[in-house]
């Protein structure tokens, strides 16, 4: 039984994205390259590693044995890979980070800028996820470190305060909401809403709460950041959901009204969390250090 590193990588990968074309286009391989490799590896074991279905593949048990000491051994050649780099004049790796929505667009870019300006030789993949499923992920060992709602239980995860926002909702001047002070999100679900698009943590988690009250959540438009949802709130399309962050910077040059949201999900103090920092590679480390005093 032979895997080498790219194997094992393009495992991990299809496992994760529960696909094996996602998976290839993640490792950068082409789809039939990719599985030629896992029926390869699937002959040298003489055991199948995933089973397949119409809605992708999840691994056999032989496959999570892989998974387990494929994340492992990937972990390992990625600190051999940064310890050697320093020889070559500096750090060298990659850094992945799950984000919920909130930090990924308010405040992950600024701080992960001046990070990188510094550390031309370090590369990050970041990845937008639900809070809760961050909190597993890192867990498992399927990224470094990880940003979530401070309400979300993290288990053994070390954890690290980061930022404190709070989700608004931003309405047209001329809306009637405009005049409220503040809300309950089970008071307007009656209203059309702007959103981001379905593949948005936070449009999911706000599509559980509003299933959870009994109302579904009218999504007349989904768009890709919240500055566009703003944008469209103030043509009168409907009412937006954002980090308040965002909509007092949006009330600078767009006619619309900031109201409170009265739910105690609203208020978001983000959390970093980590498996260990005895674990991470020294670049990651530097990472966790970086974004802790910017917090």
């Amino acid at each position: 039984m032979q895997f080498d590193l790219t194997d094992l990588s393009l495992f991990r990968h299809v496992v994760e994205a529960g696909s094996i074309t996602h998976g290839a286009e993640r490792a950068h391989l082409a789809l039939a390259a990719a599985s030629t490799r896992i029926r390869n590896m699937e002959k040298s074991l003489g055991a199948p590693l995933l089973l397949r279905n119409r809605q992708g593949v999840v691994p056999t048990p032989a496959g999570r044995t892989l998974l387990q000491h494929a994340r492992a051994m990937l972990a390992q050649a990625e600190r051999l890979r940064e310890d050697l780099g320093a020889y070559m004049g500096g750090l060298a790796g990659q850094i992945r980070i799950l984000s919920n929505t909130n930090a990924l667009t308010e405040f992950l870019p600024e701080a992960l800028g001046a990070f990188l300006a510094g550390h031309p030789q370090v590369s990050i993949d970041l990845e937008e996820r639900l809070s809760d499923e961050i909190v597993g992920m890192i867990a498992e060992g399927v990224g470094d470190i990880g940003i979530v709602a401070g309400t979300v239980d993290t288990g053994r995860l070390q954890t690290f305060p980061f930022r404190s926002d709070r989700f608004v909702l931003v309405v047209g001047r001329n809306h009637p909401l405009a005049a409220s002070r503040s809300v309950a999100f089970a008071e307007v679900l009656g209203h059309d809403f702007v959103g981001l698009d379905r593949a948005s943590a936070l449009q999911r988690f706000l599509a559980d709460k509003a299933g959870r009250i009994g109302k579904p959540l009218r999504l007349r438009v989904q768009l890709r950041s919240f500055d566009a949802v703003c944008r469209m709130v103030e043509a009168g399309v409907g009412l937006g959901i954002v980090p308040e962050t965002t909509a007092q910077r949006a009330t600078r040059t767009m006619d619309i009204a900031i109201v409170a949201l009265e739910d105690s999900w609203a208020a978001r103090d983000l959390t970093l969390c980590i498996r260990s920092m005895d674990t991470l590679a020294p670049s990651a480390r530097q990472l966790v250090e970086h974004l802790r005093s910017r917090s």
